[in-house]
């Protein structure tokens, strides 16, 4: 398959053009989109949307609940699944959620959250990777800023950009929490990054990234063109993000945490292949290469 975004293959950068649609839903379909023309247009323009209190509290209760019955269950766990934070011990995210867990199986098939998904992928889809992830104050740390699709092309096998991350905030989101910072506009241009990834490298990216991200005088254009915005919102709400808007989060040193629970879902037409790096594939736990359930 031919690569259309080569990325680690060279020591010098490159920004190549998006080659993919953002809106994949074909003509004759606007009218049966669960977003508003201006929600779409924002998304298409932003390559992100947030929809303020998209779950109700008792909702919110309810999976605050079950990430936390998860932290306790997992605490002493050396399953690979279970990451922690990189200068301790505790609990940074748990990955593969809605397959280990009948409630978060649920949840991933809210017919409220596929309609969306479904109209911007255009069709089926089905979870490529899901996770919790726990930023606890005062020790929550950073993630450099990255393009998912950047990784997931490159390590998975990820063909195009042709997925949707969905966060939902379980905790209140601040400007000071450490929440996500996003590039509007990124979506559109996808920045190639040197240095070939060690074998295992997901075991060090998943606390902290070191491969798979953009170099400064990228980032500083990005961030020059279009400026950073970070969506706040309180518990509840859900972002909706592009797989290749480019994004990152401070460290938290504030008293409040900031839990979400974060999944992917994939287009059935855009499955992954060999990875583009050639190396072999990320465990079934990161992204799924089983044949799974469609979701529609």
């Amino acid at each position: 398959m031919q690569d259309l975004y080569p990325s680690r293959k060279s020591q010098e950068v490159s920004i190549i053009p998006r080659k993919d649609p953002v809106i994949h839903a074909g003509k004759g379909q606007e009218n049966h989109s669960p977003l508003t023309q201006e929600q779409i247009t924002s998304y298409e323009q932003n390559g992100f949307l947030m929809l303020e209190s998209f779950f109700s509290e008792n909702e919110v209760k309810e999976m605050s609940k079950e990430i936390y019955g998860l932290a306790d269950e997992y605490k002493q766990s050396d399953k690979p699944e279970v990451v922690r934070e990189p200068t301790s011990e505790e609990i940074r995210s748990i990955f593969a959620v809605h397959q280990n867990s009948d409630y978060f199986d649920k949840v991933s098939a809210d017919q409220r959250l596929l309609d969306i998904v479904n109209h911007l992928l255009g069709g089926d889809v089905y979870v490529n990777q899901s996770r919790i992830n726990y930023k606890p104050g005062f020790t929550g740390k950073e993630f450099y800023w990255h393009s998912d699709f950047e990784t997931w092309h490159v390590e998975d096998g990820m063909p195009r950009m042709r997925a949707v991350s969905v966060s939902i905030a379980l905790s209140d989101n601040y400007s000071f929490n450490g929440p996500l910072m996003l590039i509007p506009g990124s979506h559109e241009h996808f920045i190639s990054c040197i240095g070939e990834a060690p074998e295992d490298h997901y075991k060090k990216s998943l606390k902290m990234q070191e491969f798979g991200v953009p170099d400064h005088d990228s980032m500083t254009w990005l961030a020059n063109e279009y400026g950073i915005s970070v969506p706040t919102g309180p518990a509840g709400s859900v972002l909706l993000f592009e797989c290749n808007t480019m994004h990152g989060s401070n460290s938290n040193i504030t008293p409040f945490g900031r839990n979400n629970l974060f999944m992917v879902y994939n287009s059935v037409e855009n499955r992954l292949v060999e990875p583009f790096s050639g190396a072999a594939p990320r465990p079934e736990f990161i992204a799924s290469r089983k044949k799974m359930p469609v979701l529609g």
